[in-house]
């Protein structure tokens, strides 16, 4: 029979190619099944399925095929077996195959068991999202609590409004002695400016002896009156004739009141709000200009400014800009605290995006008007443009030109490096180039800003509630017999008090004079204090309180805490108890002699004059007028002790006195303002009206 001869470019067959597999592994053999290879385990033998048999040729073709030793074309396309003498490249192909899928079988039971890697890794990442999804939803509820918090309070949003003090108005009518000078002081007190025309209410112009006055809109305690033209004749005798704008005769009419300071909660801070429609037109153009170009078309923040500042804070490695917008500036005054820190930013960040999403741009423009901190004065912190306006100009923000918006607008940056009355040239540069970006955005044409720029800053000298702090100090004490503190520094009350700024203007000048005569004639190595108290005696007004020398030091005050013997201011008192016990008249004669009295501590009490002399018999009338000192011990005595001390506290001595002889002399202590209490009752007729 005749041997199959191996298929042309191929040796070997099956059998070599499964022993080649065989030896060269000796862990597995190669397993074919029609044209798929299976790993088995090693069993040291090939295992040949039913279909890797050599077929038997069949037929007569087959016959004839074996005869002359080619193979049948039935069989061709199949594997055949080969000698094993004949090596079989595909047999070193399956083996290598089969090397490689072994390798890969035995790392992928091997790397779990080795080194536990994978299941190590699968916690760790299971964990990692679970952070991150309880990391998600705490930023969630964070900014949903920031969201409803910012919401809920700026809804009901509500400044502590203090109560606001103002002096008495300057009635004007025919015949009143006043000068035109004192006139012009006045209205420029309440912060008239002269102007050739009459432009606005706020403004006065002077022709000779006639002052054209244009009025505010003013709303008193008892009547509301809309803004008038007023005409004032001032003579050598006074006021010669009043006229309206349509030149009818006026009988009295009242300037507004002048206000002279608030009564502020402790955290000090002081407002005036006002309502957009007194805001200038300039303001929120000029605030945008210079603090945030992007206000009306941000949400809350402005990414860029912020990128651009972090980059400033990161290589100067502190924190040197904001980059905040005019929203972000509001949430740090209105909810947050100033500290410069990257968790407060990323706090305020979301509460402005909030509010930018919960309300129009105009209500946020009018809340950060009302509301940003723009001056300190002692410790009140001066609050929105409508304060700042009377605290830097001494009028209401409606009547600022440009140079005094753009004068506030500087200040915003920082009210205390640009404060106007501490470093002038240092806010006049900020004002002039607020004036210049305001030209260059076309909110001013560039020759109005070239104006303002060349006019003074045109602030006052001192704020209005510096003028007065003795008087508020009364005001204040007097109101919290009768109101809560909330209701003085959070109700926003108008309070109207009998303050005469002129009279507390004399009062002021007669104190230093008479303080600077009495040093010069002691010759005192400390200078003198002093004190003053001006009342009314009808009404019981007080029109004028001086604290001290330095009448502006909001300190220790004299007039109503500086407690001193009356010394003589005590005998009118003494003689009064003597004219109402019906024995004594202005003509009766006491004596004015040597007095010496026995104390209960067995000391003697031997008072004497002034002058050291002794009068003898003196009308009460003179012992009173040369303030005898003898004279009224012996009145006193004589009436006694109990009913000098009653006659006291009937005008209004506060504490009974001490019963002692050397009361009849003044060793009873009381304040200026209790002094001026017990002579206002004298001077009344006996009335006795509180102050």
């Amino acid at each position: 029979m005749a041997r199959a001869r191996p298929l042309p470019g191929r040796r070997g067959g099956r059998a070599a190619r499964a022993r080649d597999a065989a030896q060269g592994q000796g862990r597995g053999a190669l397993r074919r099944r029609g044209h798929r290879h299976e790993l088995s385990r090693p069993s040291g033998a090939v295992r040949r399925l039913p279909r890797d048999r050599e077929p038997e040729p069949r037929g007569r073709a087959g016959h004839r095929a074996r005869e002359r030793g080619r193979p049948d074309l039935r069989e061709r396309g199949r594997p055949r077996a080969r000698s094993a003498a004949a090596p079989d490249p595909r047999g070193r192909r399956a083996a290598r195959r089969e090397r490689r899928s072994l390798r890969t079988r035995d790392e992928l039971r091997v790397q779990p068991a080795a080194c536990g890697g994978g299941a190590l890794h699968l916690k760790l990442k299971r964990i990692a999202l679970l952070a991150l999804g309880i990391t998600a939803l705490a930023v969630a509820l964070y900014v949903l609590y920031l969201d409803l918090l910012v919401t809920h309070q700026f809804e009901g949003r509500r400044w502590t409004l203090p109560a606001q003090v103002y002096a008495a108005p300057l009635e004007l009518y025919t015949g009143l002695a006043l000068s035109p000078a004192e006139l012009e002081e006045e209205l420029q007190r309440l912060g008239y400016r002269r102007t050739p025309a009459l432009d606005r209410p706020g403004t006065y112009r002077v022709q000779g002896e006639r002052i054209d006055v244009a009025l505010r809109p003013v709303r008193f305690a008892d009547e509301t009156r809309t803004a008038t033209l007023l005409s004032v004749v001032v003579g050598p005798k006074g006021l010669e004739s009043l006229r309206d704008g349509a030149g009818q005769e006026v009988p009295v009419l009242r300037l507004e009141p002048l206000l002279i300071g608030s009564i502020f909660p402790i955290h000090g801070e002081d407002r005036i709000v006002v309502t957009p429609q007194e805001v200038p037109a300039l303001l929120p153009a000029a605030l945008k200009a210079v603090e945030d170009r992007k206000f009306d078309s941000h949400h809350g923040v402005d990414p860029v400014a912020m990128l651009r500042a972090l980059w400033v804070n990161v290589r100067a490695r502190q924190i040197e800009q904001g980059g905040s917008t005019l929203t972000q500036q509001l949430v740090r005054s209105y909810f947050l605290s100033t500290r410069q820190t990257f968790t407060r930013k990323i706090r305020e960040a979301i509460m402005a995006m909030a509010l930018d999403a919960h309300f129009t741009k105009a209500d946020l423009m009018n809340a950060y008007i009302n509301e940003i901190f723009l001056g300190q004065d002692g410790d009140r912190a001066i609050h929105g443009f409508g304060l700042a306006s009377q605290f830097y100009f001494g009028k209401p923000l409606a009547e600022l030109d440009l140079s005094e918006v753009a004068l506030l607008v500087a200040v915003v940056r920082g009210p205390s490096y640009y404060d106007p009355r501490r470093h002038a040239e240092r806010s006049r540069a900020r004002r002039d180039l607020v004036l210049k970006v305001m030209a260059e955005q076309g909110i001013v044409k560039a020759e109005e800003a070239a104006a303002a720029a060349r006019r003074p800053l045109g602030v006052t000298s001192r704020p209005a509630g510096a003028y007065y702090p003795a008087y508020l100090d009364f005001v204040r004490r007097t109101l919290r017999r009768d109101y809560h503190d909330q209701d003085l520094t959070e109700a926003g009350l108008k309070i109207y008090t009998s303050l005469d700024p002129r009279a507390q203007e004399q009062a002021e000048h007669a104190l230093e004079r008479e303080l600077a005569r009495l040093d010069r004639q002691h010759k005192r190595p400390e200078p003198l204090e002093g004190a003053v108290v001006v009342t009314t005696p009808q009404s019981g007004d007080v029109i004028a309180i001086v604290g001290g020398r330095n009448v502006g030091y909001d300190g220790f005050d004299r007039a109503l805490d500086a407690h001193r013997s009356m010394g003589s201011l005590v005998k009118p008192f003494v003689y009064l108890t003597a004219l109402e016990s019906g024995r004594y008249n202005a003509a009766t004669v006491v004596q004015d002699a040597p007095i010496d009295l026995k104390l209960a501590n067995g000391r003697h009490w031997q008072p004497e004059n002034f002058t050291h002399e002794v009068y003898g018999p003196v009308p009460v009338v003179r012992a009173l007028a040369e303030s005898l000192n003898l004279a009224t011990v012996g009145v006193g005595l004589d009436v006694g002790l109990p009913k000098v001390a009653d006659t006291l506290q009937r005008f209004g001595l506060p504490q009974p006195p001490v019963q002692v002889p050397a009361m009849l002399l003044g060793a009873v202590e009381v304040t200026p303002l209790e002094a001026a209490q017990l002579f206002n009752g004298l001077a009344s007729g006996g009335f006795h009206n509180p102050l």
